[in-house]
């Protein structure tokens, strides 16, 4: 069975020796040593200047809005998980829909400025697939009417952007380090913010408003990564250049034997250092790629519609019609991309979804 992704475990005798090291603290939670070794060889690793590691990438989005979003109307994009709007409407602010970039499938900025009321509060976008927004687009834009930035970065773990890490963009940005992703530390997340006061803000809203014992900030959430979590990202990480390379390998398999007359891919903005975290393919009708899916399933390989469905068709966030969202939506699969497909896996796949075209 080949599925889309699947999950890369460092050595096993790696991951023993941070466990080991919780053992001997006996220190499971509440910032111990591996939590906070994590975040400084996260900072060297990914050239910023803070982070702050939270047990999962949802909470940070939830910390961001409650902190920026006033209850008021977010602009956002309706390609993306549905995280990014379920966040929204969890801290009681309202979506408020743009539609997308046909090619690099993230927000049209072209198309905020007619959205926003005297309502907005902030623009939460998505670096879909780790393909950047066009940030200084979007930074003008919120200059222009004070509007605060929040990106999903869930994606985007090593991105850089003209040279300049993802994650250095927007007021505050939020990665997941979920078990699917490039990064993991099983369940896991991250945020970052250059603004230091948004940085005390962000770190008492992670650890039930405190900081230490006795000093209280304002009210907050428990959103710590533990020390179990910390051993598998500093297992991991040592091993991100191997992880790169092999996935470069399966894009760059895709890239040369996919008939890419008859389907469109992912198109990377200008300037960027992408980390090949996702291969979405985008065909012509919704008709096809149902075809092409029943026939890799039928042969055990099981590709994902994913973003689907367009997230301002969901009942509880239902806005106005998003043409090229819906129409993307529709269309677009998440093909087989992990450290291990071989060859072989590989052409069966290309073979399936070319004959099917």
């Amino acid at each position: 069975m080949i599925n889309v992704t699947k999950t890369f475990l460092p050595p096993i005798e790696e991951y023993n020796k941070q466990i080991q090291r919780a053992w001997d603290n006996q220190w499971l939670t509440n910032r111990g040593e591996l939590v906070l070794e994590l975040e400084q060889k996260l900072k060297n690793h990914l050239q910023v200047s803070n982070i702050i590691v939270t047990n999962n990438g949802t909470v940070p989005l939830q910390i961001a809005l409650k902190l920026l979003g006033e209850g008021g109307e977010i602009i956002t994009t309706p390609f993306s998980y549905v995280a990014t709007t379920a966040a929204i409407v969890w801290e009681n602010c309202t979506p408020v829909f743009v539609d997308i970039h046909p090619e690099y499938l993230t927000i049209d900025e072209t198309k905020i400025e007619e959205a926003i009321t005297n309502k907005t509060t902030a623009i939460l976008a998505t670096h879909v697939f780790g393909n950047p927004c066009n940030v200084e687009a979007i930074e003008k834009i919120a200059e222009k009417y004070n509007l605060k930035v929040i990106y999903d970065a869930a994606h985007a773990f090593g991105v850089t952007y003209k040279e300049k890490s993802i994650f250095d963009f927007g007021d505050i940005s939020t990665c997941s380090f979920h078990a699917t992703k490039l990064f993991h530390t099983g369940e896991g997340g991250a945020m970052f913010s250059n603004d230091k006061t948004l940085q005390h803000q962000m770190f008492y809203s992670h650890s039930f408003g405190h900081i230490g014992p006795v000093n209280y900030y304002g009210v907050g959430i428990n959103g710590k990564l533990s020390e179990l979590q910390a051993a598998m990202g500093l297992a991991l990480l040592p091993c991100m250049e191997e992880i790169i390379i092999e996935r470069k390998k399966v894009v760059d398999f895709y890239n040369e034997n996919l008939d890419l007359s008859k389907i469109n891919t992912l198109k990377i903005r200008e300037n960027t250092d992408w980390n090949f975290s996702y291969y979405s393919v985008i065909f012509k009708t919704e008709g096809q790629l149902l075809t092409v899916e029943k026939e890799l399933n039928d042969s055990q390989i099981y590709p994902r519609r994913y973003f689907y469905p367009s997230l301002n068709t969901i009942d509880y966030a239902k806005g106005q019609s998003m043409p090229i969202s819906e129409s993307i939506a529709s269309r677009i699969m998440c093909l087989p991309l992990y450290v291990g497909l071989t060859t072989f896996e590989l052409k069966k796949i290309v073979s399936l979804i070319n004959v099917n075209l």
